[in-house]
Parts: structure tokens; C-alpha cells; sequence
């Protein structure tokens, strides 16, 4: 409780000057008596004081004015999470920090796709602790297994739970562990998980990206992120495209829908994907783009229709990453991936004839369990056949608790070198050659790795690198393309070519927190209404109930008596 009201006290006192007896020295006295006081006059440091007074000690347990680092691994996905978490601890007052070592506590956001990325993660946990920083896990790892050995005692907030990453931080910070691992339901029915509409720090302003669902309707057998994510969950249209507005309404000029399989969407909710494109079509402003994320060949086939006829909105960039993984339809059944080569030659074909110049980005994984030789030749022949400009090449690594893990696996060494193979070919052709001398207009969004130029992309979502011009960042520009790399193109700005603003406002600066509305504000910021302290008790009871030991009987009657005591007390309160 924040405030009690003044109501509790009336009883007691009528006035503050109640408490004051005939015996004791009044107001005026004590004035009196201090003209007879020579002061001493005391040098002292004002500086030292205002910083005291400012600002608490690093190591203070005070919540919410500590220093947090945040590191995220993996995809678009994550990322959002990631953003989302960033934004609320800075609505509440902690500090986002780009410096580890300055951080008081470390938020780790992590991937179970591959080995390496779960082995950074497990490094980065061993490093904070001999670094003596408070620990907050997150993403698909301790979701998927929560229970592995160097996880325990460690703070846990589950990929369904961001929308409670205060708590969790704010109990971590207090010294208590504290494990959200729990899915969001309304009438048991799974959810797609936290709000869309809460605060958020995008990594790049200029940049949202939206989680149109969570998990998927596939079974594959190498899959870990199926156990962290699950099954399909989707938000609602109204939802999505309620939070696209927002965006725009922020400067953002480039939206990212994002999921484990967007081709799925709304199949547990009666809509589809088509449907909720169309929708957000309508909220692009001119000069705004919107990219689509990686959709699974078996829920795209039944929508290439409607898909082509997206794909060529001007407003939409023509490009869909769809993974192959492999162009065997022996090693594709052992996957359990619901489609043969055919299928996903059907696909590319259709859209690459309906979308002229279209971009087909794909996956492939090198050395599954009883892939042959032959096998992968099929999957040499296929690259060779389509060039893909942009293909993401993997060496199977078997992720604990799944079916690929305990099969017969391949050599690991035969699995190096077939990467390495598949690399090669990848590397023998040129995507960009032709274009050279094209007059394109690009969408320039960030800056490249060498800060050397600005990274803008064309219709085709390819990247071109343009000068460095400030005026260009967040604006559609036209260039003639002048170089091509084997990842990017090099454009020259048309002289006296017309910069194209966005019909967009003024972007966020960098590390500004979004969605700072006034109803977050009202619950989060001022004075809680009687509804809102109910819910936040409520919630502290269940983290508290958390760090109690795992006796399910002790558990159930130590918070069916701390739900009574706390609803007792209200009803006392307010009646």
C-alpha cells in the first residue's frame, strides 16, 4: 500500500498539535533561544553531498536504481523479448547499461537452437558469478530446462512472463531467487504471451519488431525452442495492428514480424496470415516498409495466392525466408518437417515467377543423424540450382531431450566438412553482379559494422551500403549501384535526387524507452488504485510463495491463509 488514507487516523489525532504537551518548549521559544547561538561555520565537500543525496550506493538493495546489463542471443524474436524486458526495468527506474562490468546485475536472454549459443550462455552465468553480479536468467534455455545443474539458485523469468521482469529483478536484487516459468492462459486457453502494448527499448529506433505468435504446429525431431516455446499461440489482429500504429507513431519506419513460423499463424484462432497482412497494409505510412520472417513450407503452400499479391504491395518488401533444411526427402521425413523437396520447390517456384526479383532466403542443416553422401548431394544440387542469395548453413549439433539426439549421429568430422562443402558453393556465385549500374530507392535504417557507411535496403530487402549522411538515416533514397560484395551492393546517391521523409513523426532517441502510455503510467507509475494493489499483492505473494521450499502441501496452505489474511485486510481497509 502506497498511501493509507488520512481516515485511519482520525480516531487518534484531530491535529498535530495534539501530540504537543503544556510542558514542552513552543515554536516561538525554540526561535528565541537560537538568536542566542553563535553558529559555527563548517567546510564541507557539496559536491560528495549532492552525489550522497542523489544517489545511493552502488550496492545499495534499494530496487529499482540499480545499473543492468542485458545481453540477448538469437533470433528477431528473442530480440523483442529482450527489448521488451529493457524497457520496463528503465519505466521503473533502473539504469540500462551497454557495460558489464558498471552493471550491479546481469539479465541474460538466451537461445537453445545450437550448442555454442547455450555454451556462451553457461559462460556468461560463470563469468557474472566470479564477477559477484546478481543474475536474472531468461529466454528459451531455463524455459526448455529449468532444471539443469547450473541454472539452480539462479533467478528465472520464463519467454510467457516478461511482462514481470521488475519483479523478478527487483526480488534478485533483494538477494532471494525467484523462477517464473509459468504459460499464460484466459479461460485455459494458451495465450501468445506478455502484451504487445507494453514499454520497450528498441535496439534500433528506426526498427520494431512484432511477435505475431509464439511456438508452432510442428514436431520436428532436432527442435529444442518447441519445448521453451510450445505449441501455437497468437496474438490477435487488432492487437498487431494496434501495435504497428504505436510504432509509426514513434518514428519507426521498418516493421519485422517475427514468430517460429509466421506461415502458421492464426490457425488457433480462427484467421490466417493473408488476413492480417492486408490489415496492416492499410497502417504502413508511405515510405514505411514491412518485412515478413521465416515461415515453414507446409502452412505457406494453401495462401501463394494471396502471399504473391502481398509480396508485391509497394510497401512490403519482397522477401520470405523459408528453411529447405535438406533436399532429401529421406532426411526431411526424419526431421519430421510435414513436407518433401517438392513442396518447397513449389513455393519458391510460384513466388519467384508471381514476384519478379524476389528474395528467397533458406536454411540448411549439414550432417542430421543418417544423412548419406547421397543425401547431401541432393542438397549441394539444390543450392547450385537456385543460387540463394542468402542461405544460413548450420552443422547439426544434437540439442539434449530431443528425438535427433538419440539417433545414430554422423561422424562429426564428416559433418565439419560438409559445411564446409555447402560454404564453398555458397561462395562460388555471385548474387549481386548484374546489378551493377541499377538505379534503385533504399530504405536507410542503421550503420554498418565498420561504421564506415549507413545500411539501407532495396524492394527486394538487399542490402546496400550508401555514405555516410545523416540526412539520410530513416529516409528512402535513390541510388545507382555501383559495386556488389558477395552479402551487399554499394550505392551512389542520384545528384539532387529527392531524400524521401517517411509520413512518420520524429524517431525516438536511441535508448529512449517506448510505450510509455498514460495507462502504463497509471499502473505502473502514480498512486495504485485499490484494484491495481489487490493485483501487485497479490503478485508479490506468488514470488514470495516461490522462495518457499518445493512441498506442494506447505505451498497450498501457507497461500490459501496469506490469500485470506491479505483479502481480510482489504475488506477492513476500504469498508
Amino acid at each position: 500500500m502506497k498511501n493509507m488514507p488520512s481516515a485511519s487516523c482520525e480516531t487518534l489525532l484531530d491535529d498535530i498539535e495534539d501530540i504537543v504537551s503544556q510542558q514542552d518548549s513552543k515554536p516561538q521559544d525554540r526561535h528565541f533561544a537560537r538568536k542566542h547561538i553563535l553558529p559555527k561555520a563548517r567546510r564541507r565537500n557539496t559536491q560528495m553531498c549532492l552525489q550522497e543525496e542523489d544517489s545511493p550506493p552502488s550496492d545499495s538493495t534499494i530496487p529499482g536504481i540499480q545499473k543492468i546489463w542485458i545481453r540477448t542471443w538469437g533470433c528477431s524474436h528473442n530480440n523483442s523479448d529482450g527489448e521488451y524486458m529493457a524497457g520496463q526495468l528503465a519505466a521503473y527506474g533502473y539504469k540500462i547499461t551497454e557495460s558489464a562490468s558498471d552493471a550491479d546485475l546481469w539479465l541474460l536472454n538466451s537461445c537453445t537452437v545450437k550448442n555454442p549459443a547455450e555454451d556462451h550462455f553457461r559462460n556468461s552465468i560463470k563469468r557474472a558469478q566470479e564477477e559477484n553480479k546478481k543474475i536474472v536468467l531468461a529466454g528459451c534455455v531455463p524455459q526448455a530446462q529449468p532444471r539443469q545443474d547450473y541454472l539452480q539458485g539462479l533467478s528465472v523469468i520464463g519467454v510467457q512472463q516478461i511482462d514481470r521482469v521488475v519483479e523478478v529483478v527487483e526480488e534478485t536484487i533483494k538477494g532471494h531467487s525467484v523462477r517464473l516459468l509459468g504459460q499464460k492462459k484466459d479461460n485455459g486457453k494458451r495465450l501468445g504471451g506478455a502484451p504487445l502494448d507494453l514499454p520497450k527499448i528498441r535496439k534500433n529506433p528506426l526498427i520494431e519488431i512484432i511477435s505475431i505468435n509464439t511456438g508452432c504446429l510442428n514436431a520436428c525431431t532436432y527442435c529444442k525452442t518447441k519445448h521453451a516455446r510450445g505449441n501455437l499461440a497468437s496474438y490477435p489482429i487488432d492487437e498487431l495492428v494496434d501495435r504497428a500504429k504505436q510504432s509509426f507513431q514513434e518514428g519507426v519506419c521498418e516493421i519485422w514480424l517475427t514468430s517460429e513460423d509466421t506461415g502458421a499463424y492464426g490457425r488457433d484462432i480462427g484467421t490466417d496470415l493473408p488476413t492480417l497482412l492486408w490489415k496492416l497494409v492499410e497502417v504502413i505510412p508511405e515510405g514505411a516498409m514491412l518485412r515478413l520472417g521465416m515461415t515453414n513450407p507446409p502452412y505457406i503452400l494453401e495462401h501463394l495466392e494471396e502471399m504473391a499479391k502481398i509480396l508485391n504491395h509497394p510497401r512490403v518488401y519482397a522477401f520470405l525466408h523459408i528453411p529447405v533444411q535438406s533436399a532429401s526427402d529421406t532426411v526431411l521425413m526424419a526431421m519430421k518437417r510435414e513436407y518433401c523437396v517438392a513442396d518447397f520447390r513449389r513455393v519458391v517456384d510460384f513466388l519467384k515467377e508471381k514476384v519478379p526479383g524476389i528474395t528467397i532466403a533458406t536454411d540448411i542443416i549439414c550432417g542430421f543423424p543418417g544423412e548419406t553422401d547421397q543425401d547431401f548431394q541432393e542438397t549441394v544440387k539444390l543450392v547450385e540450382e537456385y543460387k540463394f542469395p542468402s542461405l544460413f548453413i548450420n552443422q547439426f549439433y544434437p540439442r539434449p531431450g530431443t528425438p535427433a539426439a538419440k539417433m545414430e549421429q554422423v561422424p562429426a568430422q564428416v559433418k565439419k566438412q560438409r559445411t564446409k562443402d555447402l560454404s564453398r558453393v555458397f561462395h562460388s556465385y555471385s548474387p549481386y553482379d548484374h546489378k551493377i549500374g541499377e538505379r534503385q530507392q533504399v530504405l536507410v535504417t542503421e550503420e554498418s559494422f565498420d561504421s564506415k557507411f549507413y545500411v539501407a535496403h532495396n524492394r527486394f530487402y538487399e542490402q546496400v551500403l550508401v555514405p555516410k549522411n545523416p540526412t539520410f538515416m530513416g529516409k528512402m533514397v535513390e541510388v545507382d549501384i555501383y559495386e556488389s560484395g558477395k552479402h551487399f551492393m554499394k550505392g551512389q546517391p542520384v545528384a539532387d535526387a529527392k531524400v524521401y521523409t517517411p509520413s512518420i513523426s520524429k524517431p525516438l532517441a536511441k535508448g529512449e524507452v517506448s510505450g510509455l502510455t498514460e495507462e502504463f503510467r497509471s499502473r505502473h507509475g502514480g498512486p495504485l488504485s485499490s484494484t491495481s494493489q489487490g493485483v501487485l499483492a497479490g503478485s508479490r505473494v506468488g514470488l514470495w510463495l516461490q522462495r518457499l521450499p518445493q512441498d506442494g502441501a506447505l505451498m497450498v496452505s501457507v497461500g490459501l491463509t496469506l490469500l485470506a489474511l491479505l483479502l481480510a485486510f482489504f475488506v477492513k481497509l476500504y469498508n
